[in-house]
């Protein structure tokens, strides 16, 4: 019987809005899964760095659900490289925290996390979990050629927790693969587990009024909704829309390309000046719409005014954006990378391109806004197919896992 689980997110809290800084689909994952888990009765307690020095020692979210902030280097933002020295202090501020807790599993997010995990482990004899959510040479394997490669620190310690993790969680089958593929883990010391969708936040609704709702008039909408970093493939899209007729049957005008996020990394700022510029030069500047990171719960109405999702993305554990979109009754145009063909069902839910080319990605936009019957076809099949993924059967499988590695 699993009853306590600490969760570890050091390089970002599950209370900050995704879509900018190193806040992302990881953020809505803890949250939701520590939301799910304290229904249940499990407890659930966050533990996560302190970026601000007025921050409370903890945070109640909910009955059964806590965020505890852990001093480990400046209290301000950082990004990830800027963490390095400092995931020493916070395992160790962690071990802490949960010294005599009688936690039962401890289950780390992204390498940093797993890094201070395996300390937290080793500390107590509390069996760990990890989930990685991006792995650093699949990264590197199709990152943009200006785009830095992983640090060799990275590589090492995503080395070292996976080799000292009880269990490595795995985002989707290829994401399993990959951790096979490229660190030579081994297979029985690997899950699948899937992110889930709030289905009651997530579902079809009116486009006109979600259009009110956003300030928009009756231009075909080209929805991007994320970080913004060269990973994400935004320049291929910026690219793209050159390539799209300037009247299709979606809506009135040349198609628009809206981009809801804020920057991410260490030049982050420096990609949202280059994509700015990369509008200009294309003469498309009238044509990109940047939005800033928005609440998540405010994302469906984004979702429910666009004609199509589009996911450029270089590298992708696995595009929970796509889930929630198609869940909402967007089709999603993504490349076929990473867990993206798992959460994405060609020719059902969207259309999958299988290279960078704008060209590629303007063929795929095109069919879907220049043809009403095939956009409502593949609208229908969004809704349908996301149902497959939802909180309370993410929580049953690692409910199930934490038992069973705490059994052994």
């Amino acid at each position: 019987m699993i009853d306590r689980v600490a969760y570890l997110a050091m390089h970002t809290s599950p209370m900050l809005q995704p879509g900018s800084g190193n806040a992302g689909g990881m953020n809505v994952y803890v949250n939701e899964l520590a939301c799910t888990m304290a229904g249940r009765g499990i407890e659930a307690v966050v533990f996560t760095r302190r970026t601000d020095p007025g921050q409370p020692a903890s945070i109640e979210v909910r009955d059964g659900y806590r965020v505890v902030h852990v001093d480990a280097g400046p209290p301000e933002p950082l990004s990830t490289e800027e963490l390095i020295p400092h995931v020493a202090q916070f395992g160790e501020g962690v071990v802490a925290e949960t010294a005599g807790g009688r936690f039962d599993i401890v289950h780390s997010h992204y390498w940093l996390s797993g890094w201070a995990g395996v300390l937290v482990k080793e500390a107590h004899g509390i069996p760990l979990a990890n989930s990685f959510h991006t792995l650093g040479r699949v990264k590197d394997a199709s990152r943009r050629g200006d785009d830095a490669p992983s640090s060799i620190a990275r590589l090492r310690a995503e080395e070292g927790v996976i080799a000292r993790s009880d269990c490595v969680v795995a985002s989707t089958p290829y994401e399993f693969d990959d951790l096979i593929d490229h660190y030579e883990a081994s297979p029985e010391r690997l899950c699948v587990s899937e992110p889930g969708i709030d289905h009651s936040l997530f579902n079809p609704g009116r486009r006109n009024e979600a259009r009110r709702k956003i300030g928009i008039g009756d231009e075909p909408l080209i929805l991007y909704v994320g970080r913004i970093a060269p990973l994400k493939g935004i320049d291929i899209a910026i690219d793209m829309l050159s390539h799209i007729p300037s009247t299709v049957a979606a809506g009135i005008g040349p198609p628009v390309l809206m981009i809801v996020g804020g920057p991410s990394g260490a030049n982050g700022g420096h990609e949202v000046e280059r994509l700015r510029a990369q509008a200009q030069t294309n003469g498309a500047v009238d044509r990109v719409r940047f939005v800033p990171p928005q609440p998540h719960d405010e994302l469906v109405h984004f979702y429910r005014a666009a004609d199509v999702l589009v996911m450029p993305s270089r590298s992708e554990s696995f595009g929970l954006v796509a889930a929630e979109a198609q869940a909402s009754g967007l089709p999603v145009v993504a490349s076929r990378v990473g867990g993206l063909p798992y959460v994405i069902s060609s020719s059902v839910s969207g259309l999958l391109v299988g290279d960078q080319d704008p060209n590629s990605f303007a063929a795929s936009i095109t069919a879907i806004l220049d043809h009403s019957d095939f956009r409502r076809q593949l609208s229908r099949g969004a809704v349908e197919f996301a149902r497959r993924f939802s909180w309370p059967a993410t929580a049953d499988r690692l409910t199930d896992l934490y038992a069973g590695i705490a059994a052994r």
